[in-house]
């Protein structure tokens, strides 16, 4: 079985070819049977039934549509408390009768309740250099939850458990549409007679996967079974953040702070103008595309997550300890004379020259036992554990 962490960068660059999925990546369709066992670790029923009763997601994180509009919550949940807090708790039955009448189940960010698709999230992370996001779609029956739709953001489906019918149209009437934008009332792809268009139908079944581009609309409904799919969606840099980047650094260039000339003749405006059109393009110039991607990644966050006892502890991990590396993209490391810097999740660390090595090749292998690790570096066991324990203090590392 591939190992769930790998399940995007490996099954599915296996079946597409790594170049392709990049290459169509956010332009066009993609299908791809990775087979039943290669997902069937992402997600169970009986994995499903532990995160909501352990988690207790309550609405809108866990909600129910039917036909388009949302079910009201009153129907499957009760008010109840944690901690003294009110909220509102899932009532089982209440689930279960809204399911059988039709309902679909949305469950938002599963990723950060389930480890196996944490797994699979961090590595299509990798994969597309961009902030993904699970939710889970279940539903019996033939009905559907949304009406013909797109979404602003683009998606990986993976169906995991029974079959759901697809119809995707295409992009509308308005290409690459945004989430914030000024035109949310464009259309979906039309035929001479007036019908939807496809650009592909199908069945999904256990295993099998699809991309959908950001504003490509799609129909889907039940084909009269059970339907369990993830969804993973990325939203990827578009210019109009490259130009809010170089919008935010305007602030430091007295120039674009002073008062715009009102009041003066039209020379006078136009020479400001000028200046401002002139010292905008410098600053284009100096802080391009590949420094704002860069400077992207830098900020990319890093999961939440814990390495108790030994951040706190004065103990070296053993050498069988497993180390995991904390953040999700490889950062770049500088060096500063005797001392490496590295960036991660906005954040700079400054450490001594002997950590480098080990953040090198944790950031190549990602999980290596501390034994594994002094062998990779070429370094004494007790050192690298040393330089492990310090590392995890700065929550680079995790310590299992």
């Amino acid at each position: 079985m591939t190992d769930t962490g790998e399940l995007f960068t490996r099954a599915l660059c296996d079946a597409t070819g790594r170049e392709t999925f990049t290459s169509r990546l956010s332009e066009g369709f993609l299908l791809a049977d990775l087979g039943a066992d290669t997902v069937r670790s992402l997600l169970t029923f009986d994995d499903l039934n532990a995160v909501i009763a352990s988690c207790a997601p309550e609405p809108p994180r866990l909600r129910l549509h039917r036909d388009g509009s949302p079910v009201p919550v009153e129907r499957y949940t009760e008010q109840g408390t944690a901690s003294r807090t009110a909220r509102r708790v899932i009532r089982p039955e209440g689930l279960y009768g809204e399911l059988r009448s039709g309902a679909s189940l949305v469950l938002d960010g599963i990723d950060r309740m389930h480890p196996p698709i944490a797994a699979a999230a961090d590595d299509l992370m990798r994969l597309v250099r961009e902030r993904v996001q699970a939710n889970l779609y279940l539903i019996w029956g033939e009905s559907r939850g949304f009406d013909t739709h797109w979404d602003d953001h683009d998606t990986v489906i993976v169906q995991v458990e029974g079959t759901k019918h697809w119809q995707v149209h295409g992009p509308g009437s308005r290409p690459h549409p945004m989430k914030n934008d000024t035109d949310h009332s464009h259309t979906p792809p039309r035929g001479a007679g007036g019908e939807l268009q496809v650009v592909w139908e199908g069945v999904l079944r256990p295993g099998q996967v699809i991309h959908v581009p950001r504003g490509w609309w799609h129909t889907v409904t039940g084909t009269g079974e059970v339907s369990m799919h993830l969804t993973f969606g990325f939203t990827r840099a578009t210019g109009v953040d490259w130009a809010d980047a170089l919008v935010r650094r305007l602030f430091d260039e007295e120039l674009f702070r002073r008062d715009l000339p009102r009041f003066a003749d039209g020379d006078e405006r136009g020479k400001h103008l000028h200046a401002l059109l002139a010292r905008l393009a410098e600053l284009a110039e100096e802080h391009g595309l590949d420094a704002f991607l860069a400077e992207r990644d830098a900020r990319f966050p890093r999961r939440t997550s814990f390495s108790l006892p030994w951040p706190v502890e004065d103990a070296d991990p053993a050498p069988e300890a497993v180390v995991e590396f904390a953040p999700i993209l490889p950062p770049p490391l500088e060096r500063e004379g005797g001392r490496v810097s590295v960036t991660v999740a906005g954040r700079r660390y400054r450490l001594p020259a002997v950590a480098e090595p080990v953040l090198d090749a944790l950031a190549r292998e990602r999980t290596l036992t501390v034994a594994d690790l002094a062998e990779r570096v070429g370094g004494d066991t007790g050192a690298t554990a040393s330089v492990v324990r310090a590392l995890s203090r700065h929550h680079l590392v995790l310590i299992r």
